[in-house]
């Protein structure tokens, strides 16, 4: 082999090896999405001819509520968007200024891309919180209510609704069930899938929340993925495959040569 088909060999290999490090190295470090919380079921599902099984996860229902401004409001009002959901009192001395304050940080993060995420702040004390208060504690605090919602409703249905919905004393096992007072915020997903618990007083929780925000957000896309992107995992193999189907055909020029030059 001379050294014209050895350079040709390295300029084809080199770069498959690469590519191939490269695929390799990002991959270690792919998003991960945050996990989901409270399935209804598992069934099994035909997919390629195959039999798998399929976590279908609890969709948190939407129950009615009273806003801030006295209207009627739901979750099923806000098909398409992020929730972060906190649960509190206006009269509240201690953790709810606190939440709230952590919550506004959060909104103002995302004040330009404002219809990614609703805020919701649901009252657990909703006998006293009249609609009144709610828009007074909001505006003490300088919410941007277009994008924020504090309300009130059935005492009975918020409770189960925190329990049985949001998981609230899963999220804090210490919390009192008769007075759900809790530290944490809660991220649901487009579909209404609870993704996590975030303590509204840790820093790091508080930065994970923001990171994990639009990365759901990105989740909804994935219904309708890319045709190429099922073939990432494939890349090296391809990568490689070509480099050395280029091998093969420069070794067997050159071997076409040398007879040829042979038979001269």
């Amino acid at each position: 082999m001379n050294l014209k088909a050895i350079l040709a060999i390295v300029l084809v290999t080199v770069p498959a090896f690469v590519c191939y490090k490269l695929v390799d190295y990002y991959s270690k470090d792919a998003v991960q999405m945050p996990r989901k919380y409270h399935y209804d079921r598992v069934e099994t599902v035909t997919k390629r001819g195959k039999q798998i099984p399929d976590t279908i996860w609890h969709r948190v229902k939407s129950i009615p509520w009273t806003n801030q401004f006295g209207q009627q409001v739901s979750l099923d009002d806000l098909r398409g968007k992020i929730i972060v959901m906190d649960f509190f009192f206006t009269r509240c001395p201690s953790i709810c200024p606190g939440m709230t304050k952590a919550m506004k940080r959060l909104q103002e993060s995302f004040v330009k891309n404002p219809d990614i995420v609703q805020f919701v702040s649901v009252s657990i004390d909703p006998e006293r919180d009249s609609v009144a208060s709610l828009r007074a504690f909001a505006d003490r605090f300088g919410v941007n209510h277009d994008s924020w919602w504090f309300v009130t409703g059935s005492k009975n249905d918020i409770y189960d609704f925190a329990i049985k919905e949001m998981l609230a004393n899963v999220a804090d096992p210490g919390v009192d069930t008769a007075f759900i007072h809790t530290e944490n915020l809660f991220l649901l997903d487009t579909n209404r899938v609870l993704r996590g618990f975030y303590n509204a007083f840790d820093t790091t929780a508080l930065a994970k929340l923001a990171r994990d925000i639009p990365t759901v957000m990105l989740e909804k896309d994935r219904k309708r993925p890319s045709i190429f992107r099922a073939y990432i995992p494939y890349l090296p193999v391809i990568f490689i495959g070509i480099a050395c189907t280029f091998v093969v055909v420069i070794l067997l020029k050159q071997k076409k040569n040398k007879h040829a030059s042979t038979n001269a």
